[in-house]
């Protein structure tokens, strides 16, 4: 895999979320690698990187980290069997695009309203961190009309735009990179958020089934 310097990002950010996620590698076009994982709120997020993999497998994000930062040729043992959800079709098309520092502005409040709620409550009355959380993640944060084809309104939950930014798929947030937009895409029931450095990916609540594994995984 020639990007290791963009996997190692990648995998660093995940583990820091959650030590024992899952990581699956998939062979793109040009000869690329996309690597997949599921964030602990329920969204899906991707980085392809420079360079082909070892095919379609599903590896511990943890163990190929430590592989890819001692150089190592080998691949760590495979886990295909951990990994339990379908991925966003391959074709998607483009609704909106929108500026990085709304995204940047969504997050941050979200992150704002968390601690207030949480040191002073709502309403004055005590409410847990996790049914916070939740109602926060299930929060419609972008409201997107299509107007070429015209269509339904695309809703952008706050868990994409906090699967975007704390992925870093937007840059620096200080302004010191390059002006880095999203775009907005839908692929049948899917709503992804494509930054410059990596997509976030969300089903409604209703597709968000598990299907029963055989051989092979799904997606």
């Amino acid at each position: 895999m020639v990007g290791v310097a963009d996997a190692g990002a990648f995998l660093a950010r995940l583990l820091r979320l959650d030590p024992a996620l899952p990581v699956r590698l998939r062979p793109v076009d040009g000869g690329r690698t996309a690597l997949w994982a599921r964030l602990p709120w329920q969204v899906l997020v991707v980085r392809t990187v420079a360079g082909p993999g070892p095919g379609d497998v599903t590896v511990s994000a943890g163990e190929l980290l430590a592989e890819l930062e001692r150089s190592g040729p080998a691949l760590p043992a495979r886990r295909d069997a951990q990994w339990r959800w379908p991925l966003p079709p391959a074709a998607s098309r483009p609704v909106e695009t929108l500026p990085a520092a709304d995204l940047w502005r969504i997050a941050r409040a979200a992150a704002g309203t968390l601690r207030d709620a949480s040191e002073h409550g709502v309403a004055g009355r005590a409410v847990g961190q996790r049914a916070l959380r939740d109602a926060l993640l299930d929060h419609v944060a972008v409201l997107v009309t299509p107007e070429d084809p015209p269509g339904a309104p695309v809703e952008v939950p706050q868990r994409l735009v906090q699967g975007l930014v704390r992925m870093g798929f937007l840059g620096p947030s200080d302004g010191s990179g390059p002006e880095a937009d999203a775009q907005v895409r839908v692929a049948g029931r899917w709503v992804g958020l494509v930054g410059p450095y990596g997509a976030a990916w969300s089903q409604k609540a209703t597709d968000l089934g598990l299907t029963p594994l055989g051989g092979r995984p799904n997606g």
